[in-house]
């Protein structure tokens, strides 16, 4: 009998293989961090998060070209793994452990692999207060349910949920997300940041939904769903004419080109987790985000 992986519907990973993963991931993590260097986890990251740890080591080698002078360590302990059943490739899993850094925090990452002859690489990772990560809905074998993307059982549809949030970072209008701070909060500090003497924010949100900035959910026992996803940010300051761009740190200088003279353009990325109810059981709650600059643009 022929088993044709690409339609059986099967365990994305043993629980040992997810362990496994990550800690290869850890490994591969703590000598990028150490070293400055982002060849060396290079194989084991993807997605918004590669973007966001290729940025952060390249600031660090431009500051800091013999390695890190703060190294500790990242070190993950507790870690429970929610594995969903699904047909085809990519495969992913999500794993939730505890961390000696980013305080009580859980720390989430969601590991993809795109076959059998490729590493599984972290694409999400995200960190949220500890109470706050759901209950999932799983089978007799305690394996999860992946919920589709397109899925219309949802408050808002897990590949719409990047194009929603930025549309509501930048109108704010609608019922969807609930108040938060990365919601409401957000919203707030961006209106009072965008005008002070002498300096001008402007703002500029879209989603990044496709490859490997797909969103990725699992159901929970409510019916809804926590869903990964990523966005993408860019901020720019003008300073009036005798004003100038407030000094942006030395992290985000090693990332930009031209002069700041008069402005200065900031990139982000980002990835968010969310708790998606049921259509019709409540808002969106954005539980997580982790932001990172990418690179800036003086002129």
């Amino acid at each position: 009998m022929v088993v044709h992986g690409e339609r059986e519907v099967l365990p994305a990973a043993t629980r040992a293989e997810a362990a496994k993963a990550l800690e290869q991931f850890t490994n591969a993590y703590n000598k990028a961090d150490e070293a400055y260097d982002s060849s060396l986890d290079a194989d084991f990251v993807t997605g918004a998060l590669e973007d966001i740890d290729r940025a952060r080591l390249k600031a660090g080698a431009v500051n800091n070209p013999d390695g890190n002078p703060a190294y500790a360590p990242l070190k993950l302990t507790d870690a429970k793994y929610t594995i969903p059943k699904k047909a085809g490739w990519p495969r992913w899993f999500m794993a939730d452990a505890a961390g000696n850094k980013g305080g009580t925090s859980r720390w989430l990452l969601v590991f993809t692999r795109g076959g059998l002859d490729q590493p599984w690489q972290v694409a999400y990772l995200t960190l949220v207060a500890p109470g706050k990560v759901p209950e999932f809905k799983t089978d007799a074998d305690g394996f999860a349910e992946a919920v589709p993307v397109n899925s219309t059982e949802l408050a808002v549809a897990p590949e719409d949920l990047g194009k929603n949030y930025t549309s509501y970072l930048e109108n704010g209008d609608g019922d969807t997300f609930a108040d938060g701070a990365h919601t409401s909060l957000w919203r707030a500090q961006r209106q009072k940041d965008a005008k002070k003497p002498g300096l001008a924010t402007q703002y500029v949100d879209e989603p990044l939904a496709s490859g490997d900035y797909a969103p990725l959910a699992l159901r929970t026992s409510d019916g809804g769903a926590l869903v990964f996803f990523t966005t993408h940010h860019f901020v720019k300051q003008t300073a009036a004419q005798g004003a100038a761009i407030p000094d942006p740190g030395q992290g985000a200088l090693a990332l930009t080109t031209g002069e700041i003279k008069q402005s200065l353009t900031m990139e982000f990325v980002s990835n968010e987790v969310a708790l998606d109810p049921a259509k019709g059981s409540g808002e969106v709650n954005v539980l997580g985000r982790i932001q990172g600059l990418t690179s800036a643009q003086g002129s």
